[in-house]
């Protein structure tokens, strides 16, 4: 099972000492925090994409690339990627770049994202937010794994003869979250093509992720992709931790309450109770989290947010030493004791590299204009060289 953290990117100011920082020193911090996650032991660090103050987000792609730059396990994510408002031809390319330089070290969580103004800065109609996650999806699921792409939608211009650049390293493209907080259809469209499903596990009661992951595992089984149990389930969650209770309590309430997500609503302890939001010691969270498998099943990937509502990088800082030297080896170890031996692991690039080729050597497409497509084995003229005219098995 994987455990990380993930970012929602926000600016705030903080409460207690009533500092905001600039977009400069949040941007810093985050990378600091990314590599913090590798260095206390996590597996995951994850960042959201925003298009409007106050996160600074705006391009994640650009910001997972620097950070593998700078780690050498930890694997790299969003939290989520815009499948509505961002072209899925970008997507493709930007997300298959940094699937090279990150050597497989890299997948990728979309959404429909829930701000409402981005959608008409980027041209499109909110009221078609769910045909156009649908339509996008299908055309990136394509351009991943065909290497010429005819296609023709609503939502953007049609593509003849297209190939995405650079292809999936490997040949094995990015595997993909789908990520929801209310959405069965996301659910379902997850299902349907044998993806992750991410609950995002904020903000509402367990009640209601538990209906939308029940769904997803009852069609994933429908569609032939294995048992319920098999199904790719991730959770989000939020916690604060300090070596007693008391100083959680204590320490996180000013936060909370002036938080821009859900501050100046519920008091901190209605809220702990009606939500995963974790405040207290060690075993307090770990003992929150451990009941998370009774009430989803068995799952593969859990997501802790830390950084947000203005808390100062030394905290998170503190949070991380605590999250990956106290919480989550007692959660590997205990949920590892309970897992099912049916429930696959969390797909990774080389555990799905190996699944398609077994000892063999992957495929590594070769396009070049100049000489014909090697990608495809299609050449513009003929001629007697034959590493012009280099077919790949099935091409």
């Amino acid at each position: 099972m994987q455990f990380g953290v993930f970012s929602v990117s926000d600016i705030t100011r903080d409460p207690v000492s009533g500092h905001t920082p600039s977009e400069a020193e949040r941007i810093d911090a985050v990378v600091q925090i990314a590599k913090k996650a590798e260095e206390v032991g996590l597996d995951v660090f994850a960042i959201g994409e925003h298009h409007n103050p106050p996160f600074f987000s705006s391009a994640p792609s650009t910001l997972l690339a620097f950070i593998a730059a700078a780690t050498e396990r930890l694997i790299l994510t969003t939290s989520t990627t815009l499948i509505t408002t961002n072209d899925p031809v970008r997507i493709a390319e930007e997300y298959a770049m940094l699937q090279h330089l990150s050597k497989g070290r890299m997948d990728l969580m979309l959404g429909r994202g829930n701000t409402a103004p981005v959608y008409p800065w980027f041209g499109q109609d909110i009221r078609q937010s769910l045909p156009l996650a649908l339509e996008n999806y299908n055309l990136l699921h394509r351009l991943w794994r065909e290497d010429v792409v005819d296609w023709q939608g609503k939502f953007r211009t049609p593509l003849q003869g297209f190939t995405s650049t650079p292809r999936p390293l490997d040949d094995v493209p990015p595997f993909v979250w789908h990520g929801s907080i209310r959405t069965p259809e996301i659910a379902e469209q997850a299902a349907y093509y044998g993806d992750g499903f991410f609950a995002n596990h904020i903000f509402w009661p367990k009640e209601h992720y538990m209906r939308l992951i029940k769904f997803y595992r009852q069609r994933y089984a429908h569609y032939g992709h294995g048992t319920e149990q098999q199904a790719i389930v991730g959770l989000g969650g939020q916690a604060y931790i300090a070596r007693r209770s008391q100083d959680a309590i204590k320490e996180f309430r000013p936060y909370f309450n002036e938080a821009p997500v859900y501050g100046h609503g519920p008091v901190m302890e209605d809220f702990m109770r009606q939500t995963p939001l974790s405040v207290g010691s060690p075993q307090e969270v770990i003992d929150k989290t451990l009941t998370f498998r009774e009430h989803f099943g068995d799952y593969q990937r859990q997501l802790f947010l830390v950084d947000h509502a203005g808390l100062p990088l030394k905290t998170v800082l503190d949070q991380l030493e605590l999250l990956g030297g106290e919480v989550v080896p007692t959660l590997r170890k205990e949920l590892a004791a309970k897992r099912d031996p049916q429930v696959p692991d969390a797909p990774t690039h080389a555990a799905r590299v190996k699944a398609k080729y077994g000892e063999a050597i992957p495929r590594q497409p070769r396009p070049n204009a100049n000489r014909g497509d090697n990608v495809t084995g299609a050449s513009p003229y003929q001629d007697s060289d034959p590493a012009v005219q280099t077919t790949y098995p099935g091409h």
